[in-house]
Order: C-alpha cells, then structure tokens, then sequence
C-alpha cells in the first residue's frame, strides 16, 4: 500500500516505514503530523485518485527531528560592470518517519 501527498509545494510517494525529509512543518519533535492532501491511494491494486484530494484519506507521521538542508549557493554576475554577487541558502527541513497511510 502506497500513497502520492503534497506537502510543502511537493509531491511524495509514501508507504508505511519511510523516511523523508520535508520543508519545515510547524509541530515539536517527537508528536505526530497527519498530512491530510492526500492525492493518490494504491491499496493492494486498487487505485484511487483524488480531484484533487482523496476524502477521508490521510497519512499519519512523526516527527523525527528538524534540520537544515547542504548550502546552495548562488551567483550573480553582470559582465563589464563589475558586479558580482555570491549568496549562499541552506532550506530548513522536518525529517518525517510514516506510521500508517489511512484509506
């Protein structure tokens, strides 16, 4: 059993056990976060697709820990001006571990 859920402007597919790293979610380390957009359901072949969502569909998570992402950095230059400019972005992250996948 798998299921596709958007969080964070991003779509991942989840099954039971997985760990995945996520933009930052608001919620301490150690609870659990039930993700609610849910937009894809295969269980044991059987798939259902959401428009948009799935109703009554929900993957339920838990909050390993929250980290930052490895540096971007990103350069900006305009020729025969003189002008360079080097910035760096590290995104902030929330690692996840999926307990179950209600269909």
């Amino acid at each position: 059993m798998y299921a596709v859920v958007e969080t964070g402007a991003k779509q991942y597919k989840v099954t039971a056990g997985d760990t995945l790293q996520v933009e930052r979610i608001k919620a301490e380390q150690g609870n659990s976060v039930t993700l609610d957009r849910v937009l894809l359901v295969n269980k044991e072949g059987q798939v259902t697709v959401g428009t948009p969502t799935v109703k009554s569909a929900s993957v339920v998570a838990d909050v390993v820990k929250h980290i930052r992402g490895e540096k971007i950095l990103v350069f900006k230059m305009k020729r025969r001006k003189g002008y360079r400019k080097t910035q760096g972005h590290r995104q902030e992250l929330t690692v996840l571990k999926i307990k179950e996948i209600k269909a």
